[in-house]
């Protein structure tokens, strides 16, 4: 049983830090649709984001630079994504963790290079 309470001492800030977040999160969205002019108009209500209507045909055409777009966010998140447990845990690793996260960062560097030449990143 003293095990479980020592657990239950260490999930306890996470659980606080939970719960003021949700606290603020709420508190925020609420504030604003207090405070702020509800007034959505047809231009609010539009699509902006994939650049067609989202209740039309599924079987439209639309460009491929959307995938492009999604492909090297996904590419670029998963780099961060590894970065975070390598730069925790550099100092166990030492030089061979050092130097092989120097060799996948440079071939994502080189990636997007190549995306950069090719011009993927530009939306004309």
């Amino acid at each position: 049983m003293p095990e479980m309470q020592g657990l239950l001492d260490e999930y306890l800030p996470i659980l606080i830090f939970i719960g003021i977040a949700t606290g603020l999160s709420l508190a925020m969205v609420l504030g604003s649709m207090v405070v702020a002019r509800q007034n959505p108009d047809s231009e609010k209500l539009s699509a902006y984001e994939c650049g067609f209507e989202a209740f039309d045909d599924a079987r439209q055409r639309f460009d491929v630079r959307f995938y492009l777009v999604t492909l090297l966010f996904i590419i670029f998140d998963l780099e961060v994504a590894f970065l975070f447990p390598w730069a925790v845990a550099l100092g166990d690793l030492g030089l061979f963790g050092f130097w092989s996260m120097v060799v996948f960062l440079g071939v994502l560097t080189i990636g997007f290079i190549y995306e950069w030449r090719k011009g993927a990143l530009e939306w004309e």
